[in-house]
């Protein structure tokens, strides 16, 4: 079977001349004359093989080796070399180059190192296939021990064979991108793709073309058609992730897609028609989104089918061990380097930490100390600063008049004491959540809903106040 081969020389007999060995051999042939024509043209298709002359106008071929390199791993590149340049050559096969072929060409030589490199292209795509199956046939699941943490797997257990859309909320690094994997892979779907996009990283002039696709010449630059993350996920998943930071015209857009399954590509007029179960999530607020007028409602309902919030790290304690166990098991599968551990006193200080950046500050605090201290134990004098400031006092307990002014009047709280009014305003908003917090048993997401704000707000306030979370 022939492959697909790019042909990057500024010299058109060379093209002309390895463009007929290789269509007589059965191979789609694409040309650059340039690196950075040539670069465009990867861009634009991938192919399975390129031959790339080491000497170019503008760009080289060697770099023009490092950005396929960079950009496409693994992708097999021919350098086609003159006399005088094999010292070159040997240099470019240094950078990953498959083999290089001296000039002038010679028929055999050209298509046996073809063959060997479209072979090996082959292997590799096989071996990647191979490596996705695996890890796909692997249970996703959120590490922990933790009630919420148990409660949430068990949920998506019973959701994931649905094909019930999925609403995920939680503050950014808690996991929501796992819990939708973990969605895909418990579900009917698992062996057909999970497409994710981010909302927030696509620009808004673009983010139509990403998941409607577009026609050849719909705009500038595109030079060929294009389908969009709708039509890859057919059959399966489309998960789109930070959805509120989506633009009120692209929502109006998508909410008649998300609706009919059903539209075109930018610049086309045939009709495309999709099956695609939809999980998306965010870090904001929706409600309050719909109050500012930034979403709009009738997608936030129709997303919102079944909703799962992730809890933050902080509302977990008890799992931050067996995250880091886990974190560590797998560097240590990566880089075979000996594991680090913690000792009681670095553990205790790890577990007192807020971690704001939730799971995936651990995540990469773990990996930062395994690389400067693989083999070794981590003792708490070790750990960065930020990390052995100490556990915020816990609010003493008050009983009595106390009592009555911590759930009574701001008047009340100002005539016991403090005549500054934001000193008497903040001794006020202090004592109402520590007694809040005390009635809802220290859950942070109940006391949240309860008192109107935002699970991070709350616990900057309370970190502030010095208020316990236990």
């Amino acid at each position: 079977m022939g492959g697909r081969i790019l042909i990057i020389d500024d010299e058109e007999g060379i093209r002309f001349s390895l463009r007929g060995i290789l269509e007589d051999d059965g191979h789609e042939v694409m040309e650059a004359e340039s690196g950075e024509q040539g670069l465009e043209r990867l861009g634009a298709a991938t192919p399975d093989m390129v031959f790339l002359d080491i000497w170019l106008p503008g760009m080289d071929g060697l770099a023009v080796l490092d950005a396929i390199a960079r950009d496409q791993e693994g992708l097999p590149v021919i350098m086609i070399s003159g006399h005088g340049t094999i010292e070159t050559a040997v240099r470019a096969l240094k950078k990953g180059a498959f083999d290089f072929i001296e000039k002038p060409l010679s028929l055999e030589k050209v298509v046996v190192t073809t063959r060997n490199a479209l072979e090996f292209s082959r292997l590799r795509q096989e071996n990647l296939a191979l490596k996705t199956r695996i890890s796909s046939e692997q249970p996703v699941v959120l590490t922990g021990r933790s009630e919420s943490i148990v409660s949430l797997n068990d949920v998506i257990s019973r959701v994931a064979p649905t094909d019930s859309w999925v609403l995920i909320t939680g503050e950014n690094g808690t996991g929501k991108e796992i819990v939708a994997r973990s969605i895909h892979h418990q579900s009917s779907r698992r062996h057909k793709p999970l497409v994710a996009v981010n909302c927030a990283a696509i620009p808004e002039e673009l983010i139509e073309s990403e998941l409607f696709g577009h026609e050849k010449g719909a705009f500038t630059g595109a030079d060929k058609a294009q389908a969009g993350k709708f039509e890859l996920a057919d059959g399966g998943i489309l998960f789109l992730d930070e959805i509120g930071d989506m633009s009120l015209k692209t929502q109006a857009k998508i909410l008649r897609i998300l609706q009919e399954q059903s539209f075109e590509h930018v610049g086309g007029r045939k009709t495309i028609t999709v099956d695609v179960r939809v999980i998306a999530a965010t870090n904001k607020n929706l409600l309050r989104e719909i109050e500012a007028g930034t979403f709009r409602e009738d997608l936030y309902y129709r997303l919102k089918v079944f909703p799962l919030e992730v809890p933050p790290l902080r509302e977990r304690i008890e799992d931050i061990p067996l995250l880091i166990d886990d974190f560590i098991a797998m560097l240590v599968r990566q880089h075979g380097f000996k594991p680090i551990a913690f000792d009681e006193g670095a553990m205790e200080a790890l577990v007192d930490y807020p971690w704001p950046g939730n799971v995936r500050e651990l995540k990469n605090f773990v990996e930062r100390m395994f690389i400067m201290f693989a083999g070794e134990t981590v003792t708490r004098d070790r750990l960065p600063p930020e990390f052995t400031g100490g556990r915020p006092a816990r609010p003493q307990a008050r009983t009595g008049a106390a009592d009555e002014a911590e759930s009574g009047s701001l008047d009340a709280l100002i005539a016991e004491g403090p005549t500054d009014l934001k000193q008497a305003r903040a001794e006020f908003e202090a004592r109402f959540l520590a007694a809040r917090l005390r009635e809802f048993d220290g859950n942070i997401s109940q006391l949240a809903k309860a008192v109107g704000l935002e699970r991070s707000s709350l616990y900057r306030k309370l970190k502030a106040y010095r208020i316990q979370i236990d």
